[in-house]
């Protein structure tokens, strides 16, 4: 039986047949593994996810965890689960050799999460935040750090958060109130109180490791005075034993309308709940230099941004196959041009508007996880390049990249999800069925690890300037690269190629006028709707890749992938006109619209 979390065959198509992740094995990075060792991982992320993850995704969203004032507690399967991924050696699956991850590719990585993140959002959570915890730290951690937090965090022993934002300050890191008074020791003592922490508080492990941005006293204004700090829930004895509890605690969870399963956290730091060495303040520790934790941040918030997409991808994708597979099963009513009442009712697949749902769904989740793979196989041409030029120009993808392949899929494979409650009809609004749950947990993405608004003055107003138009013209020359291809190919692909080519040419012209015109305030004013624009013409662009990928194959999975690319190139790709329309106009309307007018 086919699996309903997520195709093993598109994967194999994507992973293997478009982005040819096997060659990746010619690299020194990646030579000791082969296709066998991607494979075998792909398979057990499979089966951990049927087994330990997708049977409890229903009940952790029930009963999510509690907090007696004292201790949280959370269905036992969550635990369960978690122990089944450590016990599978999977935490440091892409993580470097010397600190005893097995330096798999990211792509391949990027794959078999992406089963346990469809399988059950809520608990891959707690290991999503560890894997991108321990990563920070292996770059920017002293060797000592690395040994006291990152090790026992691949062991499964520790689990990781990021303690980013406060109440007052929500998105607007700058004005952060969490201060770090320094030590003779060498140690800090942090005071302050974090919101939206998730997976800061639970029995799993011995030990949760708290990446907190604070500021020192003196420090400069705004996000150049923020420091990172490694901040625990227990201190760590010099032999790596526990030791007393650090100064921070939970006030309270957070009641969320989806991802119940994982714990979401006031975190406080230096209530005098706990006083280690006798002393008010958390114990906490400077990652790198002062004042640049900003900086060190953005490594963990880019690989959570990702992260992000692909889980909004994921759960896209699982809604997508258990609608196919209801549409199948579920008899109703009859061809249009059948009159006689008497006769059998079909299956609701074979009313067209139904089929229309099932492709829509179709076209965003693959393409959706086409743009995560790409991004990530981007990112293990950059860690293994043979050259500067070569990690510049993957570096220069990935950064225009990065706020599409967050807010798109969690835009779009949200909606992937309003249609599979939409082909269930009045049962996929009830509770028996899956595709409710799936709807109210992919609603966070497109708040979290930075809301959909805030990546779209990312790109507008950062990525597609940067260095000169670098990132724009780098995105520009891959387009141009799939659109000869699918011109040399002639026929349907030739066409699609050129409808490709006139809407990026369209988008790469408004772009340069909206800066040109000056007016900064009307371009930002609508950076939602260049985002929009933006996302559909590169995974219009996917899609072309796609087609090419499957050119002259036969068979009901390549008729399914072409037939998807003619949707979006007919139905998703020209809404970027208007789109583009009204960019070009630098229409003012939300500018002008004043607070007393609503």
């Amino acid at each position: 039986m086919k699996s309903l979390l997520l195709s093993r065959r598109d994967l194999d198509f994507l992973l293997y047949e478009w982005l040819k992740v096997d060659e990746l094995t010619d690299r020194k990075r990646f030579a000791d593994h082969s296709r066998e060792t991607f494979d075998g991982v792909l398979d057990l992320s499979e089966q951990l996810a049927e087994r330990y993850f997708a049977p409890h995704n229903k009940k952790s969203d029930a009963n999510e965890p509690t907090f007696d004032g004292q201790t949280v507690t959370m269905v036992p399967e969550v635990k369960e689960a978690w122990e089944a991924f450590v016990a599978a050696d999977l935490i440091g699956m892409s993580m470097e050799e010397s600190v005893g991850g097995a330096q798999l590719p990211a792509v391949v990585a990027q794959a078999a999460f992406a089963w346990i993140a469809a399988a059950n959002v809520s608990t891959s959570g707690y290991l999503m935040l560890t894997i991108a915890n321990a990563n920070l730290l292996t770059k920017f951690g002293t060797p000592e750090q690395i040994e006291t937090y990152v090790k026992p965090m691949l062991a499964g022993r520790f689990s990781g958060t990021m303690a980013l934002s406060e109440t007052q300050a929500g998105s607007s890191l700058a004005d952060v109130a969490t201060r770090a008074e320094p030590r003779d020791d060498g140690t800090y003592r942090l005071f302050g109180s974090k919101m939206w922490i998730s997976g800061a508080e639970h029995e799993m492990t011995d030990n949760i490791v708290n990446l907190v941005l604070a500021k020192l006293p003196g420090g400069p204004p705004g996000t150049k005075g923020i420091s990172l700090f490694i901040v625990p829930k227990y201190l760590v004895n010099a032999d790596g034993s526990i030791g007393e509890r650090n100064d921070v605690a939970i006030a309270g969870l957070n009641h969320k309308m989806g991802q119940r399963g994982v714990t979401n956290t006031v975190l406080n730091f230096g209530d005098t709940q706990f006083n280690p060495g006798g002393e008010n303040g958390a114990v906490g520790y400077l990652v790198g230099e002062p004042h640049r934790g900003i900086v060190y941040m953005f490594q963990m918030m880019n690989e959570a941004r990702l992260a992000v997409g692909m889980g909004a991808v994921a759960l896209g994708y699982t809604g997508y196959l258990k609608s196919v597979q209801y549409a199948r099963e579920r008899p109703q009513g009859r061809p249009l041009d059948v009159k006689d009442p008497t006769t059998p009712q079909v299956p609701i697949v074979e009313h067209p508007d139904v089929r229309r749902m099932l492709l829509a769904q179709k076209a965003y989740v693959e393409g959706g996880m086409a743009l995560g793979l790409y991004c990530a196989r981007l990112v293990d041409v950059q860690h293994s390049a043979e050259s500067d030029e070569e990690a510049d120009a993957a570096g220069l993808l990935i950064d225009i990249l990065t706020p599409v392949a967050k807010s798109w899929p969690s835009q779009w494979c949200l909606e992937a999800n309003n249609l599979a409650i939409q082909v269930h009809g009045g049962y996929g609004y009830t509770r028996e069925y899956d595709v409710e749950q799936h709807y109210r947990d992919n609603r966070l993405n497109p708040i979290h690890e930075g809301t959909n608004g805030i990546q779209s003055l990312d790109l507008l107003g950062r990525k597609v300037t940067q260095r000169g138009g670098a990132s724009l013209a780098a995105l520009g020359q891959a387009v141009a690269q799939t659109v000869g291809t699918a011109s040399a190919l002639g026929g349907e692909a030739a066409d699609l190629a050129a409808a490709l080519e006139a809407s990026w040419q369209r988008l790469v012209t408004v772009t340069a006028g909206m800066f040109g015109s000056g007016d900064i305030p009307a371009v930002m004013a609508n950076s939602h709707v260049y985002l929009e624009a933006f996302g559909h013409v590169v995974v219009a662009w996917l899609w072309l890749e796609q087609f090419v990928a499957a050119a002259g194959k036969d068979g009901d999975f390549y008729a399914g992938k072409r037939q998807a690319a003619r949707y979006f190139f007919r139905f998703e790709l020209p809404k970027t006109a208007p789109q583009l329309d009204l960019l070009e106009s630098l229409d003012r309307t939300t500018l002008e619209m004043r607070d007393g007018w609503f």
